[in-house]
């Protein structure tokens, strides 16, 4: 197994490079092969991802030294727990997504936006995701963050709609700022260590003077709060993600947070786990858990409101990183595989909600629970996971966390917990407020009628898919079950809604809620792969050893 695991550490970055070069070859042609090629692509991806999860937990970490080349000179990719686990969810998650994208005809129905653009992206998008998580030096993980940031560019800005623009200059901005931080943050490290291979720095970084540790350590937790859109570096992500498509969106949310505080965890375990800016940790944690959740309760548009409720459910993930002990980071951990899940499921359903009703703005919808009672099934279980429900992983890892912060027993600790029962409370009222606007209170006409609704992008407007709209009336002119046009397309032209959603976008969707409650029924199993990961993490020494004496 460890011979064979050793081997496979590499190819979830390989696979999806090879398979976007060949995609950009074959361009738009072939469109049934492009799109078995990007699925084929992540089901292995996904398979290795559990292979390598295995072998690490039962044997070590798994670490390659590219072309033969040992630290510092060489590249090392190294799969432990925390990575091989974060790599499987991932996994799981962009194939979902993959496949919600190609039932709703954001590449193969589009012009504009043909499949030789978005796939390559995507692809280089999930290369770019496993080489952050498999990275063993400061360096490449810098260059799987540009990898994931390029194709994210292309992702969440084409169409070229106003709005997309708009929203996409100030995630590009504020994406290229972070990264001249990371740049100068990694000479500053390789400056006092003389090296940016992670598990050398270990040493090096305990003989530094306190201050310069200081130093560095604010310069990274920075870099990645702004990745992570803590509070106040999170300002960017609300006004960035509810322009695009929702399955843009829903790996955005899902994932790209998330690496954010996979590379916190990492550093703040491995590099400075005497840690003198726990306290600064503990007030964004905080910060971000109540300020999240105060701009959610504020919100009317559904995109916009599982935005912040992103912001604010990063800061459990930092409640646990502040804690700095094996309950808090196990707590973490747990926290981060069950949000991945649960935020991505969440934006897929606001995508099938605007595919149903025509908009995302709840003061617009209405009377979803009779009119599609599976989608509000299909909303309602993530939404009271998500805020914590018992007995769903929401509440198993906030229980983990809290229980962290009481048997840390100091004055901060118990602030959090304070906190975190508060977030968890607001969490509950914004689901209970999406329900009783979108799904339970009377629907308006427009729903029942099958008027068409009117959509603030100037771009929508017409409808590729064969199913237009009358522009004087509004009604139908296609032969599509009771059509009617307002929702988005990956190229920011109107796609055809309709009573009846499609099969393979409601079934993906239904695969990730039933993976978030598998979450549930195997929380045992998981806890305990949590619980390790933490004591190898804070241990140290299996990661150095595996890395320079392998």
């Amino acid at each position: 197994m460890t011979a064979l695991a050793h081997s496979l550490v590499p190819l979830p970055v390989v696979l999806p490079l090879l398979a976007a070069g060949l995609k950009l070859a074959v361009g738009a042609r072939l469109q049934r092969t492009q799109r078995g090629i990007s699925v084929a692509v992540l089901v292995g991806v996904l398979a290795i991802s559990v292979v390598l999860l295995v072998a690490a937990d039962s044997d070590g970490p798994q670490v390659v030294h590219l072309g033969g080349w040992a630290p510092p000179v060489g590249i090392v990719l190294v799969a432990d727990r925390l990575s091989a686990l974060m790599l499987t969810i991932s996994s799981s998650v962009t194939l979902c997504v993959l496949v919600y994208s190609l039932s709703q005809g954001m590449a193969d129905r589009d012009e504009v936006t043909p499949l030789s653009v978005f796939h390559p992206s995507y692809l280089v998008l999930v290369a770019g995701v496993s080489n952050t998580f498999l990275a063993g030096d400061l360096f490449n993980l810098y260059v799987g963050f540009e990898i994931m940031l390029t194709a994210s560019y292309v992702l969440l800005t084409v169409g070229g709609t106003q709005a997309r623009v708009r929203a996409g200059s100030a995630y590009v901005v504020v994406s290229l700022l972070s990264s001249l931080l990371f740049a100068a943050a990694i000479a500053m490290v390789y400056a006092a260590t003389g090296t940016v291979t992670m598990a050398q720095m270990t040493e090096r970084m305990d003989a530094l003077p306190p201050a310069v540790r200081s130093s560095l350590e604010l310069m990274l937790l920075l870099v990645f709060g702004i990745k992570a859109a803590v509070f106040p570096l999170g300002a960017w992500l609300p006004d960035s993600y509810p322009t695009a498509p929702a399955p843009v969106t829903a790996v955005f949310a899902g994932l790209l947070t998330k690496v954010g505080v996979y590379s916190m965890l990492r550093t703040q375990t491995l590099l400075f786990p005497d840690s003198r800016l726990a306290t600064v940790l503990t007030v964004v944690a905080l910060l971000s858990m109540i300020v999240g959740i105060l701009g959610a309760v504020a919100q009317s548009d559904l995109k916009r409101l599982l935005s912040f409720t992103l912001i604010s459910h990063i800061g459990y993930m930092v409640f646990g990183i502040a804690l700095a002990s094996v309950r808090g980071i196990a707590g973490a951990v747990f926290y981060v595989a069950h949000h991945i899940t649960v935020q991505t499921t969440l934006f897929l359903v606001a995508g099938l909600v605007e595919r149903r009703g025509g908009t995302c703005d709840l003061q617009r919808l209405g009377g979803l629970a009779k009119l599609s009672p599976v989608l509000a099934a299909v909303f309602f279980v993530p939404a009271m996971n998500l805020a914590g429900i018992p007995p769903l992983s929401g509440f198993l890892g906030k229980l983990g966390l809290l229980r962290a912060g009481v048997a840390d027993g100091g004055v901060w600790a118990y602030v959090l917990v304070a906190g975190g029962a508060l977030t968890s409370l607001l969490t509950l009222y914004t689901m209970a407020k999406v329900w009783n606007l979108a799904f339970w209170r009377g629907a308006p006409p427009e729903l029942t009628e099958g008027i068409v609704l009117e959509s603030d992008d100037p771009d929508e407007g017409e409808d590729n898919s064969g199913n237009g709209t009358d522009s004087v009336s509004g009604t139908p002119t296609g032969p599509a079950d009771n059509a009617r046009s307002a929702a988005a397309s990956l190229s920011g032209r109107a796609i055809t809604t309709s009573v009846r959603l499609p099969g393979p976008m409601l079934g993906t969707t239904i695969a990730l809620v039933a993976l978030g409650l598998a979450f549930t029924v195997l929380a045992g199993p998981l806890v305990g792969l949590a619980d390790r990961a933490a004591v190898e993490l804070l241990a140290r020494t299996p990661y150095i050893e595996a890395v320079l004496n392998p």
